[in-house]
Formats: structure tokens, sequence, C-alpha cells
């Protein structure tokens, strides 16, 4: 058994795919239209055929307040692994996203966070 797709919730299903191709790299897998929304995912350009990240609506009433609450409390929606948090982050910043915790070594990993324009935090990971 392995992931095959996993999701984040998102405001907007565009900006979204905007800022996770345009800004973070990934590439479009499936953009499948389904009335209102868009069956939308996106993959790591290093393993196109890996899991996919579904850019999910938040129309769900239930939705609204689960992101509210996670990035109230300062908790990702999800992990990235990249190279070198600290590579990664100076990019990001470069590029104007907005990081609410800085790369911190914790124990065998560096981690730091960022929000996505989407509603989520989102961490991105090295392991030591």
């Amino acid at each position: 058994m392995k992931i095959y797709i996993t999701s984040v919730f998102v405001d907007d299903q565009q900006k979204a795919l905007d800022f996770y191709t345009e800004v973070l790299g990934f590439t479009t897998k499936h953009d499948i239209p389904l009335g209102e929304a868009r069956w939308l995912t996106i993959v790591s350009p290093e393993d196109p055929d890996g899991t996919e990240l579904l850019l999910e609506p938040d129309g769900h009433p239930a939705v609204k307040p689960y992101k509210e609450g996670l990035v109230a409390d300062g908790i990702p929606a999800t992990s990235f692994q990249v190279t070198d948090v600290q590579a990664e982050y100076e990019r990001l910043r470069g590029l104007g996203v907005t990081f609410t915790q800085q790369p911190l070594a914790a124990g065998p990993v560096t981690t730091a966070v960022f929000d996505d324009t989407c509603g989520n935090l989102i961490q991105i990971v090295t392991p030591a």
C-alpha cells in the first residue's frame, strides 16, 4: 500500500494552482472541470509519477473552522521535504512568501513554516 493522493483545502483553486506551480515549483498533473470546482492535482517535478497533492476547494462548512484552528495554533496542513531548508527559505522569501517560522533545527530535522496564501500553513523540512 502507498499514498496515491493527499490534499490541502484551498480557498481559491486558481490562486492555489498559481502559487503551488509558479512559486513553489510543482507541476500540474490533472486539471479536470467538475462543475464549479476542478479535480486539480499537482506533483513534484522530481517525481512526476509520485504522490499527487489535490488542491481541494474548502467549501464544506466544517473545513473553514478546521483550517482557521490549525492556522491559529500554528499547525501546518502538510509538510514538504526539501534538500536544504535554509536555501529554500531564502529562495521563497525572495519570491515574497511569508514565513511564520524561520528555519529551526529540531532534533533530526530542520523545519520552516510559510503561509500558502490559500488559508494554510505549510512546513518544509530537511532531515539531518
